[in-house]
């Protein structure tokens, strides 16, 4: 399993590790699967534009005004709105490689999603190889 360490420094922010994630694939494997893995309950994963930063500051600002930090949830620790923004974009995402290359479209990036922080965090890799 391969580790990726991130630190996040504002309380929600979209962080994109495309370029970490190949990184980590880099000649280890020419045809297969990888499978990227947040094992933090306030943090999510997610793939989108990242061609234009707009569209991530856009995601993190709907994010908060669907679901805002200061409502009246029960969870005591203050955090309840981002462990409800991780289940709406997911803890999880599987990957083709193809040739040694990571299978994204055109304008597709990979993001960590920091909906608690900031944080010092770990994503966690699983490299699968077709033979």
């Amino acid at each position: 399993m391969e580790k990726l360490v991130l630190q996040s420094f504002k309380r929600i922010e979209l962080i994109d590790i495309t370029s970490k994630v190949m990184e980590k694939i880099n000649g280890k494997i020419k045809d297969g699967l990888v499978i990227i893995y947040n094992p933090h309950t306030t943090a999510g994963l997610l793939i989108n534009e990242h061609a234009d930063t707009d569209v991530a500051y856009d995601i993190e600002n709907f994010l908060s005004k669907i679901v805002p930090h200061n409502y009246n949830f029960a969870h005591s620790e203050g955090n309840s709105d981002a462990h409800i923004k991780s289940v709406l974009t997911g803890n999880s995402i599987s990957l083709i490689v193809e040739n040694g290359k990571i299978q994204l479209g055109r304008w597709q990036g990979i993001f960590f999603a920091e909906y608690d922080g900031p944080r010092t965090r770990e994503i966690w890799m699983k490299i699968i190889e077709y033979k």
